[in-house]
């Protein structure tokens, strides 16, 4: 009796033609754990980045009132009549919390740039079905 060789088995590395891909859009919009892993990573990102320069914005503020504690004169100094801290308070308070802002804004919605970006990479690599 011949034996016969063990049949051959054909393995590719490539992707197949026609085989299901992993779509990370199908996986945000779906819920699924991928997708909820994605929308958590983006929602921790926003979120360090406002504790990130809230802190920033907290750290310059507080140097106003821990001047004047150390130096006292400065909490008495005045120019044209109004106190010093109270111009600093005017005029330097607002614009730097409106450029916090917009600072966090841009910033935010870069990530949401990066974020779909990812998403949509899976889409983009992904052949458009021709006729058959």
């Amino acid at each position: 009796m011949a034996e016969h060789p063990p049949q051959r088995e054909r393995v590719v590395l490539a992707a197949r033609r026609g085989a299901r891909m992993v779509r990370t859009r199908v996986e945000v919009q779906e819920q699924t754990e991928v997708g909820d892993a994605l929308v958590r990573g983006l929602m921790r990102a926003q979120l360090g980045l406002g504790l990130r320069l809230g802190g920033a914005l907290l750290a310059v503020a507080m140097t106003m009132p821990v001047a004047a504690w150390l130096f006292p004169g400065i909490a008495d100094a005045e120019v044209l009549g109004v106190r010093v801290i109270w111009l600093t308070l005017g005029a330097l308070a607002f614009p730097l919390l409106y450029l916090t802002g917009r600072l966090y804004v841009h910033l935010a919605e870069q990530a949401e740039r990066d974020f779909m970006g990812l998403v949509d990479d899976d889409l983009s690599d992904t052949p458009e079905p021709g006729p058959p």
